[in-house]
């Protein structure tokens, strides 16, 4: 084996002693750009692969980034039948969109190559959440290719643990954590951010991003220095340059710019907007020949789409005048309604504008637990929110291809928000199922997921510590000239026009979670402080129009929700209750029509029972109670005769524990045979417990001590 040294790599710390080491030159060398990241003994391989070739009259950039974990990594096996990595889970297409919506604004504009980038976790430490470095080395990826790119970035997650900020903190850290974000940003600029916060303040939240952004230039600047010593990164591939036609675009603005200024300016809906536009830019091309827009089409439609951004942006920022018709930081009108579906355990409309959100709640048992076996994660989750974006609520007729990626982040996002109002323990005995259906979509579903989660499980119920409600931020901006206007509740269309998209939910005592993208440079803390109390006072003009349908969570469940309550055994008695092969606990079920689940937890089991009849709940507690009762002995008991045999019979004193009334200890009398007594099979007869075998359980009876010896006769 030769000692020839393969590869060059890279090092930084983190700053508190831990060493990430950027390698590449070693693996998957006919990639166009390949790296492996290592932190102590976790290791992600990222590669990234572009067509030389770009398909003619595209007019967007293809790219697809992909993170998996190999379940070899941690010495694991896949579960299911195939017993091999499938489709993606849903935390990895999670961290997937992460990535790429960092990667995405740094690819230069007019670069259509379609590019892929897969990052994949090779090696798995158990307490480290690999997750946090696939975005550096995604980037790194980049940064050693001749694929162009104006980057480095980097992504880091920060958590808040006593008060103190760490960067890549593990999984054990983060579960103490009051805040737990995810920021992607390049040396100068902050370009995503993304996580869950246990109601803290703007200002902290800021604190958290600025620690974040520390960390992620050091690890810009690592990818620089090892991107300088890889002679392949130096000289970037050209690219096709977009088709221009400058005259065009000059007649273009001159005889539409005007036009489209009044159209932004007049306040008109979604659908009217967009039958008046298409019917100006219609107008616009009617003086042309068919032969002149065969090859003027494509810029017409480029040119218009930045003639509208540019005026809509003005108006914006120069009149604070917003497509709709609204000032920057007033809220479209809202209206809701609980218990909505009679059926449902809980249930809420939520509609902001032309943005509507039908979500239900569903109460389950630990039976519907959802497992977790992931490659890192495994262990079961009992609160599961569900997105559903079907395409009428944006009036478009598509094939529906199962869950889109955007879709399980947006559900993700609203997940975050409503998790740590829940009820923990015995204050919540139930597997909690949120769904929300989006029915309208003109801007910000996901936050209306959030408020409309928030009313439904108040319908339900579920003592919900406080109300959350979610705002979506946006900003127009030009730093060369120092203008820019913040505003509150997006549209769809301010969303693509605009600089930022920010959603923050939270409180009236402070945020819960929140996603911001970033798409311009040079975008400082001031402003982003600005946009956070702004986000504040509409966060909290949401919450009290909530207010006004329902405040807090109902008394009690619905007559229809199934009860279930709980019950702490010992240890050593799960078996009994359960009884051999499950006959008992079976048993128990069938008479009283209820669910029962039993866990062992420490040493103890806990029981769950379930039922909508609290009748059958109380039936199956007192066989419970029956079986884990311990006989005493000189206690009487009136028993059931189980069974008889030539020595005996067998009587139940207790659910599931029978002890022998030997034939001697019947009557006073001699008897030949059992069967003289009288007794038979069902009868009822009290017995006295002589005796306890503590090592084999046996139980010795007697009757006939009950019994005066002047009547020895049954009677």
């Amino acid at each position: 084996m030769s000692n020839t040294k393969i590869g060059i790599t890279k090092e930084f710390d983190l700053g508190d002693g831990r060493i990430v080491s950027i390698e590449t030159g070693k693996l998957a060398k006919q990639a166009d750009g390949s790296v492996v990241v290592k932190m102590g003994d976790t290791m992600l391989l990222a590669t990234v692969v572009a067509r030389k070739e770009v398909n003619e009259g595209q007019d967007f950039l293809p790219l697809s980034v992909d993170y998996q974990e190999k379940y070899a990594a941690a010495g694991r096996f896949p579960g299911g039948f195939f017993k091999r990595e499938a489709r993606p889970s849903e935390y990895e297409i999670l961290i997937s969109r992460l990535v790429d919506r960092a990667l995405r604004p740094m690819f230069p504009d007019g670069y259509r190559a379609e590019t892929q980038v897969l990052i994949s976790l090779i090696s798995a430490e158990k307490n480290n959440l690999p997750d946090a470095l696939a975005g550096l080395a995604a980037s790194a990826a980049l940064a050693v290719s001749d694929i162009p790119f104006n980057g480095p970035i980097s992504e880091v997650r920060v958590a808040r643990v006593d008060g103190k900020f760490i960067i890549n903190p593990t999984i054990s850290e983060v579960e103490n954590a009051d805040i737990e974000i995810i920021v992607a940003g390049t040396l100068d600029n902050i370009v995503m951010v993304e996580g869950e916060l246990k109601e803290v303040s703007e200002r902290d939240m800021l604190e958290a991003i600025k620690v974040a952004h520390q960390a992620i230039k050091v690890q810009c600047q690592a990818q620089l220095d090892l991107a300088e010593m890889v002679e392949k990164s130096k000289v970037k591939r050209e690219y096709p340059a977009e088709a221009e036609d400058l005259d065009l675009y000059g007649e273009m603005k001159k005889a539409l710019y005007d036009k489209v200024y009044a159209l932004a300016k007049s306040a008109d809906s979604k659908a009217d907007r967009k039958l008046a536009t298409e019917a100006l830019r219609s107008e616009y091309m009617a003086a042309f020949t068919e032969e002149e827009l065969v090859e003027k089409t494509p810029l017409i439609k480029k040119y218009f789409g930045k003639i509208q951004k540019e005026a809509v942006r003005n108006l914006a920022m120069d009149e604070k005048v917003r497509l709709d018709g609204r000032k920057p930081d007033e809220i479209r009108p809202i209206w809701s309604e609980v218990d909505y579906l009679p059926s449902a355990h809980g249930s809420a409309i939520f509609t902001r504008g032309e943005t509507q959100s039908l979500t239900t709640v569903t109460l389950g048992t630990k039976l519907d637990e959802q497992i977790i076996d992931g490659a890192v994660f495994e262990g079961k989750n009992k609160f599961l929110l569900h997105y559903n974006f079907p395409p009428f609520c944006t009036g478009e007729a598509k094939f529906l291809r199962g869950t889109s990626r955007r879709e399980i982040g947006h559900g993700n996002l609203a997940m975050r928000a409503l998790k740590p109002v829940l009820p923990n323990g015995n204050d919540n005995p139930y597997t909690i199922r949120v769904v929300s259906d989006i029915l309208e979509s003109n801007g910000s579903s996901s936050m209306a997921t959030v408020c409309a989660g928030t009313l439904a499980l108040l319908d339900a119920g579920i003592k919900i510590s406080k109300p959350v409600s979610g705002i979506a931020m946006g900003l127009i901006a030009d730093p060369s000239t120092n203008r820019y206007t913040v505003l509150s509740d997006i549209l769809g269309d301010e969303d693509h026009l605009g600089d930022m998209d920010f959603k923050v939910t939270g409180t009236r005592d402070g945020i819960t979670a929140c996603q911001m993208d970033i798409k311009i440079d040079g975008l400082n803390y001031d402003l982003l402080e600005e946009a956070l109390e702004q986000a504040k006072k509409g966060r909290l003009h949401i919450l009290g129009e909530m207010e006004k349908t329902l405040s807090e969570p109902r008394a009690d469940y619905k007559s229809h929700v199934p009860r279930i309550v709980k019950m702490t055994i010992p240890k050593e008695f799960i078996g009994a209750v359960i009884g051999p092969g499950g006959k008992v606990i079976q048993e128990m079920q069938r008479e009283s029509g209820s669910t029962i689940v039993i866990e062992e937890v420490g040493d103890y089991g806990m029981i769950d029972i379930v039922s909508e009849n609290k009748e059958a709940i109380d039936f199956v507690m007192n066989k419970i109670k029956g079986i884990i009762a311990v006989p005493e002995i000189g206690e009487i008991y009136n028993g059931t005769v189980k069974s008889i045999v030539p020595f005996g019979m067998f009587i139940e004193i207790m659910p599931g524990k029978e002890g022998l009334l030997h034939i001697s200890e019947i009557e006073w009398r001699r008897l030949e045979t059992v069967e003289d007594s009288g007794i038979k099979v069902g009868d009822k007869i009290e017995v006295k417990l002589l005796d306890l075998d503590k090592k084999t359980g046996k139980l010795k009876l007697s009757r006939k001590v009950l019994i005066p010896r002047d009547q020895p006769k049954r009677d």
